[in-house]
């Protein structure tokens, strides 16, 4: 059985590596694949900007959304859509039974 867990770390400058969470595995020999995540320049703009708008959030006491609340906003749009969806396909199909009715003014001519 293979298992594989995507984890985020830092390298020490020692070399040694120090990951950002636990992983729940028994203990033993593992194999680790270490790429180097992209780091801005420290004096990007974008992300100067990004640091302060969390900071402030931060200060106000936001808490953002846990993946449990973005997951059932999720579903619950996804259910509207496609409640939308059916009622336009339903409105479509009734449309199309009235085009084909013969029209009655056709009906009085013949």
């Amino acid at each position: 059985m293979s298992t594989q867990f995507v984890v985020q770390g830092t390298v020490r400058p020692d070399g040694s590596l120090e990951l950002d969470q636990k992983i729940s595995l028994p203990a033993g020999r593992v194999q680790v694949l270490v790429q180097p995540l992209v780091q801005p320049p420290p004096n990007d703009p974008f992300w100067m900007m990004m640091e302060r708008i969390w900071a402030d959030q931060k200060a106000r006491g936001h808490v953002p959304r846990s993946v449990e609340e973005v997951e059932a906003e999720r579903r619950a749009l996804r259910q509207e859509s496609e409640a939308e969806i059916r009622d336009a396909m339903r409105t479509h199909a009734e449309c199309r039974h009235v085009r084909e009715q013969p029209r009655q003014d056709q009906e009085a001519d013949e």
